[in-house]
């Protein structure tokens, strides 16, 4: 199965039996039909009684994130690598309540059709006859947050 075959690829990358088997969980469940998905419910998803384990490999356990979508990228043109394919970017607003998430403000999302309380991210994907794969992602950061450097740092964002 070429999921399986991904996931190995892709375990390489951490060094620890744990969090290998986490992303697996978590990629398992953001293809998972669920309503909504965060670390809550891709954790139940995955049988854990709650999202610590996956709020851990988000944000504390350290691996290499381009190294992981360069491994991605060479398998999916292994796998499905077709002359005819075309590079697909969709801008996808996800609606949020409240502020704290990182790069939410009331902006246009294509999403909803109308200027929403959103977050917004560029998407990268890879299409074939044989199948699509997602290489990449970028969540956009708006200006209000680029020049918030306590509202950054309160969420773990860098410098910009």
């Amino acid at each position: 199965m070429l999921f399986d075959d991904l996931m190995l690829t892709v375990a390489e990358r951490f060094r620890r039996p744990e969090p290998r088997r986490r992303v697996r969980d978590f990629v398992q469940g953001l293809l998972a039909p669920l309503p909504r998905k965060n670390c809550w419910t891709i954790a139940e998803h995955a049988g854990d009684a709650g999202p610590d384990g996956m709020q851990d490999l988000l944000t504390r356990v350290k691996w290499d994130d381009a190294a992981v979508r360069a491994d991605v990228r060479e398998f999916v043109g292994e796998h499905l690598g077709d002359a005819e394919a075309v590079l697909v970017i969709d801008e996808t607003g996800d609606l949020k309540k409240g502020r704290h998430t990182v790069g939410v403000q009331r902006q246009y999302s294509g999403t909803a059709g109308k200027i929403e309380n959103c977050q917004v991210a560029v998407h990268l994907v890879y299409a074939a006859e044989a199948g699509h794969a997602m290489l990449d992602a970028a969540l956009y950061l708006p200006k209000s947050w680029c020049d918030d450097p306590e509202r950054r740092a309160e969420a773990g964002v860098g410098h910009y």
